[in-house]
């Protein structure tokens, strides 16, 4: 789970410029801060990271986790099934979009016939036609493309609001914002509405799992830091990651 805060009125291009600009602000000022105990060679940042990683979780606990529970206790589970279909049915435009830069034929293929099965067969995408049918869902960002181009991850990084990140992938998001099709909506009100609910529906989709790790977690910043590079390692590495990791961190 990633550890991202809903943007409440406002675009999420909006929010990710003003993530950066407090990311580069808060980083000069840690420049001297004093070193963790025990450094990880993937995360270098990790005295910010953490600050941000507490601030986050801070705002999730006070804002986006009530938020979620009350979403998930008044709304049946049939239609917060058929908002996350939909939602991931966005995604998969996204998804064969960058298969598709990745010439990954086959993947690209299954995404894109999952898009044409869901958005037609599956009312626009409310129904998942494609998964009943064993089309297999290629998750994939302009960040995960960059990695098929041979660009290094980088180093760990926890943006404002956004969460867990990568250098890589946080130099993709501005074309992962312009590739997600609720921003393109041109209706404000309409945009910003659907880019809540599909925040708060996520969350929500969470919650139990969210409970498990703050129940089991020693060191809850560690924990999402690891499961995020690992998933990330094995995207990139197609579920078969080598042995050990073959990327050097700048």
């Amino acid at each position: 789970m990633n550890c991202g805060l809903p943007t409440f009125g406002v675009q999420r291009s909006t929010c990710l410029r003003l993530a950066t600009t407090f990311c580069m602000l808060v980083f000069a000022l840690l420049q001297g801060c004093a070193a963790v105990p025990y450094p990880n060679k993937q995360d270098p940042l990790e005295s910010f990271n953490r600050g941000v990683f507490s601030f986050n979780d801070g705002l999730d606990r006070i804002v986006l986790k009530p938020v979620a529970t009350g979403y998930q206790q008044v709304t049946p589970h049939w239609f917060r099934t058929g908002v996350g279909n939909f939602f991931g049915n966005l995604e998969d435009v996204w998804s064969a979009v960058n298969t598709g830069l990745q010439l990954r034929a086959l993947e690209t293929g299954d995404n894109l016939g999952r898009v044409m099965l869901n958005t037609s067969i599956g009312l626009l995408g409310v129904v998942d036609v494609a998964s009943t049918l064993n089309v297999e869902r290629h998750p994939a960002n302009f960040g995960l493309t960059l990695a098929r181009w041979g660009v290094k991850p980088g180093p760990y990084l926890v943006l404002p609001l956004l969460g867990s990140t990568t250098l890589r992938d946080a130099a993709g998001l501005p074309i992962d914002v312009k590739g997600n099709l609720v921003n393109g909506i041109g209706d404000p009100s309409t945009r910003d509405a659907l880019s809540l609910l599909n925040i708060v529906d996520s969350r929500a989709s969470f919650l139990r799992a969210g409970d498990v790790v703050d129940d089991a977690a020693l060191d809850k910043y560690s924990f999402f830091r690891d499961a995020f590079l690992q998933r990330r390692r094995n995207l990139v590495y197609d579920g078969d990651p080598p042995d050990e990791e073959a990327e050097s961190v700048p």
